[in-house]
């Protein structure tokens, strides 16, 4: 696989003042550049701004071997604009002029460069965005092919706020099952759709990449792990997905699991929806009968259970004997029964 090559481009004022103020930190470049040299090698380095007022900050970059690119406050002229404007220019301007940088890496919050994402992805560039999560507009995380919250990289150490002391001892905090829920069923309902597409095995680079590309801000640390293979592994011990080791080391193939995890109660609910909407013996079409399942029971996903669609389960409740189904020529559709 061929090295990415990485132009660095650093709205300096935007992360600095935004890790300042929402943070209550000074901002560490180096987790951005360990971020960095994990996608590949980066060739440009510059940051845009008033250096005047980070005069702290020059020697932190410099030995991080960036050029800084001086915007000068001038009379009739609003310094941002300025920086922005020439950010903007340069990016473009190395996009055309060094045709071997393959990624763009835009290290700012403000939604007034999502023109200059999508025009180098236009021009088929891939673009990684680098914000914080108070600071950055919610309009420019989705332009991106990737974004990376500062807050979330590793070695950034955030100081530690003040809480007051609780009147009495606090309950530790449990994970939200529902975060494990929305985890399972984002993971599921993109593995289901990449065998769809691809028809082929999905690794595990290739789900990661699946998932970036519906949400550049998703990152297994939100859920509290260290790797996507250690989250993976995690859904695999509760059966919402199988991984198999095949030929490449560390980049496991993952499927459904051969069998479904806790399905009985969902196939009674089944088997009572189909019981129930079933007249003088007439089927209960496939289409439509997910959503009556779901009346019974709400927040019902076949993809919980382990199953790529609802008709694979509708399958395996047959299998299991609680309904049956056939092909309805006339109808165009399966028609579900009781037994």
């Amino acid at each position: 696989m061929e090295e990415e090559r990485i132009g660095l481009f650093i709205d300096y004022e935007n992360l600095a003042i935004g890790a300042r103020e929402d943070l209550g930190t000074t901002l560490d470049f180096k987790p951005i550049a360990d971020a960095l040299a994990e996608r590949g090698r980066v060739v440009v380095r510059r940051a845009y701004a008033d250096w005047t007022s980070f005069e702290a900050d020059r020697r932190m970059l410099t030995d991080n071997h960036i050029e800084l690119i001086e915007i000068p406050q001038r009379r009739g002229m609003v310094r941002k604009n300025a920086a922005d404007i020439k950010m903007a220019v340069d990016a473009i301007e190395l996009a055309f002029e060094r045709e071997y940088v393959t990624t763009f890496v835009v290290c700012t919050g403000d939604s007034d460069f999502t023109p200059l994402v999508t025009k180098l992805r236009e021009l088929d560039k891939r673009v990684i965005g680098v914000g914080l999560k108070a600071s950055t507009s919610a309009l420019l995380p989705p332009a991106c092919d990737e974004f990376l919250f500062y807050e979330n990289l590793d070695g950034v150490d955030l100081p530690v706020k003040e809480r007051r002391k609780p009147a009495r001892p606090e309950e530790p905090e449990a994970e939200p099952p529902q975060e494990l829920a929305a985890l399972d069923v984002l993971i599921t309902g993109t593995l289901a759709g990449l065998q769809r597409s691809a028809g082929g095995e999905v690794r595990s680079s290739n789900l990661k990449r699946a998932l970036i590309r519906k949400d550049p801000t998703f990152t297994e640390a939100d859920y509290g792990f260290r790797t996507f293979g250690e989250l993976l592994r995690h859904l695999g011990e509760r059966k919402v997905v199988e991984l198999t080791d095949e030929g490449t080391v560390g980049d496991p193939v993952v499927t459904f699991p051969a069998e479904g995890r806790g399905e009985d109660p969902a196939f009674v609910v089944l088997h009572d929806v189909v019981r129930a909407l079933a007249k003088g013996g007439k089927g209960v079409p496939l289409s439509g009968l997910k959503n009556e399942v779901r009346k019974r029971q709400a927040g019902f996903s076949e993809k919980r259970l382990g199953y790529s669609s609802f008709l694979q389960f509708v399958k395996a409740a047959a299998a299991h004997g609680s309904v049956d189904y056939e092909w309805d020529e006339k109808a165009g559709d399966y028609l579900i029964t009781v037994p």
